[in-house]
């Protein structure tokens, strides 16, 4: 079909100039990549444990009180022992998070077993009130475990502790991104990808034995380090060997349901095990698959290839083809290795470029920043809607589950349409549902309503993140987009870092963090028109290319209405005089490139 194809255009038989030329003869999407999306099973519910398992280790019931032993050697209910020693709620801390109507901080400073023996059994408000003295009480009714943040009592003036272990998670991740890179560029993606979820493993349960927060924090900086690329190496393994055609599907839904199936689960294993030193290791084990990647796991040919291992690329195609039950005649092998050395002389020339030379052209360096504001406040919302579940409903549990499934109809919407819609028009839409479903949310009575609109806004993040992922990569020149990417990403991280805290606006007012979410969400999907369209376009590959991509796409362009404009109409006329085709809309000139998630 190929081959066909290529002749009909009157190019004589198939040129095997790239590796997505040669994909076709040894299977785009058969036996052998099967395998690989199966294989990423354990890996994604790695990546999702990673991510979330900390909202676990660390989640405090939001009804504390001040321990008072003397009561302890009366008959007296948890609600009777509030009754008489703790005074309600100052309007200080009404406004806080997760505020109940008695005070979570004080308590009466009086002879407690002088008044039980006179029979007083309720407060009185003129006694004298001081802070807690011997630790809380926590309700153990919804959470029905003591966290690491219970044991350690982070309540109070200490409420800052969970939030500040959940950024060094993220630190780690910025640590652990530019040192895994570097082994996954230097070393091959296989050593990267074991050493990293050894990392990972190893950490995991050393999170376990900690009993101060220092150390807390250091054992979730290390395992933070090999956040991402737990996953990601063997992802973008996956996407290089999948047909160019079938990688959105293929991105798309082994996200959305790996992913969703995990953080949808992870929540009734937490509760299931009601031990979050356990839990730290349970979840740890998914990583155990790695140690045996360099059997189950090919290397990447195009790594092989960026690295001049061309003869070893090739022999792993060839497994490829045997499996997939492909027979390639060996012309083929010989005319892709040719030119994938010619392909490596040329590109000596790429290495000049730095990150540093997407800032050289005005309109190209505008581009990148504004990427990088978009990344920046999709991972915002994103986090902010999951660490503000917690405020919307008692049951964690429940919701946090609700919403994670959010992840497999996104998955199934961005493989029926983004490939239709395009990126630009898509990205709007679902930021912009996310703001409005936010603001519903604030004017819905607190329940099971609020928490449906805050998911949807969840759905509508998680729709922009997934689009967020190749966008990037599909609008950045070739001779640094690999550069490019990871700026962009790492950046984001620093969004990951601050996240956590978006749920302490409510300290001010309950309502700040859902406006907080809907106006970056409204201004993210503003934003995202202001970027140029990649669906069918020739990819930018030189800095000039980069500078100038998108600039005669017509602001009013949406690629599944025929009757929108393509291009602007200042460029219309002259493009027809000077008798061009438009090589972004021609058919034949598509070029894809992987949707990954870097």
């Amino acid at each position: 079909m190929v081959e066909s194809a290529k002749v009909e255009e009157g190019n004589g038989p198939a040129k095997i100039e790239t590796f997505d030329d040669i994909l076709p003869h040894v299977g785009e999407a058969s036996r052998y990549q099967w395998f690989l999306f199966i294989l990423l099973l354990p890996f994604t519910f790695v990546y999702a444990f990673l991510y979330f398992v900390q909202f676990f280790i660390a989640l405090l019931p939001a009804e504390h009180w001040c321990t008072i032993p003397e009561l302890e050697s009366w008959n007296l209910t948890d609600f009777e022992k509030i009754a008489i020693s703790i005074p309600s709620a100052t309007q200080e801390e009404l406004q806080l998070e997760g505020a109940t109507s008695f005070s979570r901080c004080y308590m009466y400073d009086v002879n407690y077993t002088e008044l039980l023996e006179q029979g007083v059994r309720q407060a009185n408000r003129s006694w004298p009130m001081v802070q807690c003295r011997q630790g809380w009480t926590f309700n153990h009714t919804m959470i029905p475990y003591a966290s690491i943040a219970a044991e350690l009592e982070w309540v109070c003036d200490k409420t800052f502790l969970g939030s500040a272990a959940q950024s060094a998670f993220f630190v780690g991740s910025i640590i652990g991104g530019l040192i895994f890179g570097y082994i996954a560029d230097h070393y091959g993606r296989i050593p990267a990808l074991v050493s990293c979820n050894a990392v990972g493993f190893f950490a995991s349960v050393a999170t376990a034995f900690c009993n101060s927060f220092w150390s807390f924090c250091l054992a979730r900086l290390i395992v933070g380090s090999s956040f991402d690329n737990c996953f990601n190496v063997l992802f973008i393994i996956v996407i290089e060997y999948v047909g160019p055609k079938y990688r959105t599907l293929v991105a798309n839904m082994s996200f959305g349901i790996y992913f969703a199936a995990a953080a949808s689960l992870l929540p009734w294993i937490a509760y299931w095990i009601a031990d979050w030193r356990i839990l730290s290791v349970a979840t740890a084990f998914p990583m155990i698959v790695a140690f045996l990647g360099p059997w189950l796991v090919p290397e990447s040919a195009r790594w092989y290839i960026m690295v001049g291992k061309v003869d070893k690329a090739i022999d792993m195609l060839k497994k490829f083809a045997k499996v997939n039950g492909k027979e390639v005649k060996q012309e083929i092998f010989d005319e892709f290795e040719k030119n994938c050395k010619n392909m490596i002389e040329q590109d000596q020339s790429h290495n000049q470029y730095t990150v540093l030379h997407l800032f050289k052209l005005p309109r190209l360096a505008r581009i990148t920043i504004m990427l990088i504001i978009y990344w920046l406040l999709i991972i915002l919302v994103f986090d902010g809607h999951v660490w503000n579940m917690k405020l919307l409903d008692p049951d964690v549990f429940m919701s946090f589950s609700l919403a994670a499934m959010t992840e497999l109809p996104a998955a199934i919407l961005l493989a029926l349409f983004l490939d239709r819609w395009g990126r630009r028009w898509m990205g709007f839409a679902s930021m912009f549902v996310c703001g409005v479903f936010s603001l519903v949310a604030l004017a819905t009575p607190p329940g099971a309503l609020t928490v449906a609109m805050a998911i949807l806004a969840r759905l509508g993040v998680n729709i922009a993140a997934n689009i967020g992922f190749q966008y990037a990569a599909e609008m950045l020149p070739t001779v640094v987009r690999a550069q490019g990417v990871s700026l962009i990403h790492i950046i984001g991280y620093f969004a990951h870092i601050i996240g956590p805290y978006v749920i302490y606006l409510a300290d001010v007012d309950p309502f700040l963090p859902l406006i907080t979410l809907a106006l970056l969400s409204f201004v993210d999907a503003f934003l995202t028109l202001a970027l140029p369209e990649t669906l069918n376009q020739d990819l930018p590959e030189t800095l000039q290319e980069g500078n100038d991509f998108g600039m005669d796409q017509s602001f009013w362009w949406i690629p599944c209405i025929s009757s929108t404009p393509q291009l602007k109409k200042s460029l219309r006329k002259r493009k027809k005089k000077e008798g061009m085709t438009n090589a972004a809309f021609y058919q034949g000139s598509i070029q894809t490139i992987d949707s990954t998630r870097l």
